[in-house]
């Protein structure tokens, strides 16, 4: 039995995932939740082998998740959902060595299909995605603390708040968003967040 947790912050989608999956019999769906914390709560309390992951969600998304699990040793395969094909989330999605990276769109066939390849081992990648990553792909030049601190200025925290979150000073993230609006090639934190978003750096 592949015993699955569903995050996905639509409320229908989720329910409806859900009652798909569990038709299937070997297939057993041990937590639906609607955000990636309570996923993130779920995959630690229950163990599943395979967590499906909506790739933003209110809080933690899913690619935050799965970087929890990673860094955790939670020992879950990861399977992101996206309706969005942006290359920056893919590139991220390989570095974290996700399990599969599909789109919501294919018919649920594929998706149990994809399940079970995932639960043997396998990567599993839409081929849509893959094409896309791989004529659009386009080089992150932000470093791992520029994304923390412009994830957590999307969250819409002050640069106080950030500096107490990552435990550095005002001046060091004052200098991390400069270097960020830098890099970027924009004018303030505001189109750092929005650009990095949309290239799916954070």
């Amino acid at each position: 039995m592949i015993r699955i947790v569903i995050a996905e912050d639509q409320q229908m989608l989720l329910s409806a995932l859900a009652s798909l999956l569990q038709l299937e019999d070997d297939i057993e769906v041990v937590a639906q939740v609607p955000d990636g914390g309570k996923a993130l709560e779920a995959i630690r309390t229950l163990r599943p082998d395979i967590c499906l992951l909506d790739i933003e969600m209110p809080g933690l998304g899913g690619l935050d998740v799965a970087e929890a699990v990673r860094r955790e040793g939670l020992g879950c395969r990861i399977v992101i959902v996206t309706t969005f094909s942006r290359p920056g989330y893919l590139q991220r999605a390989t570095e974290l060595k996700v399990d599969g990276y599909l789109l919501k769109d294919e018919p649920i066939e594929d998706l149990v299909e994809a399940i079970r390849k995932v639960h043997r081992g396998e990567r599993v990648i839409s081929p849509e995605l893959a094409a896309r990553f791989f004529f659009a792909r386009e080089e992150n030049p932000l470093s791992e603390r520029e994304r923390e601190v412009l994830r957590l200025a999307a969250d819409g925290l002050t640069t106080d708040q950030i500096a107490s979150a990552l435990y550095l000073t005002k001046g060091t993230v004052r200098n991390y968003l400069s270097s960020a609006i830098q890099k970027l090639e924009v004018e303030s934190r505001h189109q750092a967040v929005k650009k990095a978003a949309e290239k799916g750096w954070i």
